[in-house]
């Protein structure tokens, strides 16, 4: 009776742990910055959002940033999350690819016909956002980060 009684407390525990309507909760992400991307002046295309931790390269050579991540556009808005950051000083800078051709279209004195934003919403004088304009330091955990699209 003993062996039966355990084997009962046994297949209740089973049946407990294993119920298919136990909601599963998922591990937040870690070090998540994440960026909301507004002023979008359609839905067209997608935007690519690129992080750098430091001035090489920052904003316009893609291949110097940390990571990059492209997004759909919905309602003139995106938004990009950059996982698994550690503490440090970034700046983000953003583009939107209208045509969906991967790169940052310029017209011939290298102006962008595109548009472009940066964290901080920085802003360049005759030129692009220096990267210390659009720095900002990250701490861990999760950070919201909101960039302004230009179109100039």
């Amino acid at each position: 009776m003993r062996s039966e009684l355990k084997l009962f407390l046994i297949a209740a525990l089973w049946l407990a742990l294993a119920d298919p309507c136990t909601p599963q909760t998922e591990a937040p992400e870690v070090n998540v910055i994440h960026v909301e991307v507004d002023g979008l002046r359609n839905d067209e295309g997608e935007v690519f959002c690129s992080i750098y931790s430091s001035a090489e390269g920052f904003p316009k050579n893609r291949n110097k940033a940390l990571a990059q991540v492209t997004s759909p556009i919905s309602n003139k808005r995106a938004m990009c999350d950059f996982s698994n950051v550690i503490p440090g000083r970034y700046a983000i800078s953003v583009f939107h690819d209208e045509n969906s051709n991967g790169k940052l279209d310029t017209n011939f004195m290298g102006i962008p016909r595109e548009g472009v934003g940066a964290s901080n919403n920085a802003k360049g004088h005759l030129g692009p956002p220096k990267f210390d304009a659009a720095s900002f330091r990250f701490a861990g955990k999760r950070l919201d980060v909101k960039i302004t699209i230009n179109y100039l």
